[in-house]
């Protein structure tokens, strides 16, 4: 079972570090190498170019110099294969999301007003009166109420034993009953020649509206 004080390093790390020390040896020795050649003078070194005829010479200087950076340009390299990529991560586009258009609200209908029944001093349906007395006979009505008024006043019993009270009365009733209806009530004023039949009418047409009353 292995102990390590100290994580391991990455390969590159080491080459790093080599290339490190190397150019701290180097810069050592070019220093010692100045002050030695201050004091004497060193021939000049020549380089002989590879698979050429001709020759190179370099001093000491530039020597160092095409050392050093070509030190430089390998630490460069390295630096540029070892160093991560930084990639800026690019954050998902957003997809829209489609908008269901809003139904507009129908209008709220407008209620119907219902037609009321115009106010009358009656309640609808037909009543009876009682009977009254018309000397020669009776006289009895049912009246009609539409609408809260008198719409409608028949006879039911009126005097017709003799050929002069047929006669009469035919001819009173019908304005007995237009004078009634423009009244709205049993004060009607009478037909002349039909005194008693006018008056047994105007009883009967009385109790009629009375039951008819609100």
């Amino acid at each position: 079972m292995k102990n390590s004080e100290y994580p391991p390093l990455h390969q590159s790390s080491y080459k790093k570090l080599f290339l490190s020390l190397g150019f701290i040896v180097v810069s050592i020795l070019y220093i010692l190498f100045e002050r030695v050649s201050g004091a004497t003078s060193t021939p000049a070194t020549t380089l002989a170019a590879p698979n050429t005829h001709s020759s190179t010479t370099l001093t000491p200087g530039e020597s160092y110099k095409a050392a050093n950076d070509a030190l430089l340009k390998t630490l460069a390299q390295i630096a540029a294969t070892t160093s991560p990529t930084n990639t800026s991560a690019t954050p998902p586009t957003k997809k829209p999301v489609a908008t269901k258009p809003k139904t507009p609200t129908p209008p709220a209908p407008t209620p119907t007003p219902v037609a009321q029944t115009p106010a009358g001093q009656y309640t609808n349906g037909s009543y009876t009166g009682s009977t009254a007395d018309a000397y020669y006979g009776t006289v009895q009505v049912q009246v009609i109420i539409k609408n809260g008024q008198l719409a409608d006043v028949q006879f039911l019993q009126y005097p017709n034993d003799r050929s002069n009270s047929r006669y009469i009365n035919s001819q009173a009733m019908p304005l007995l009953t237009q004078e009634a209806l423009q009244a709205q009530s049993a004060n009607v004023s009478g037909v002349s020649g039909a005194t008693f039949t006018s008056q047994a009418f105007q009883q009967s047409l009385a109790a009629a509206l009375a039951l008819a009353k609100i």
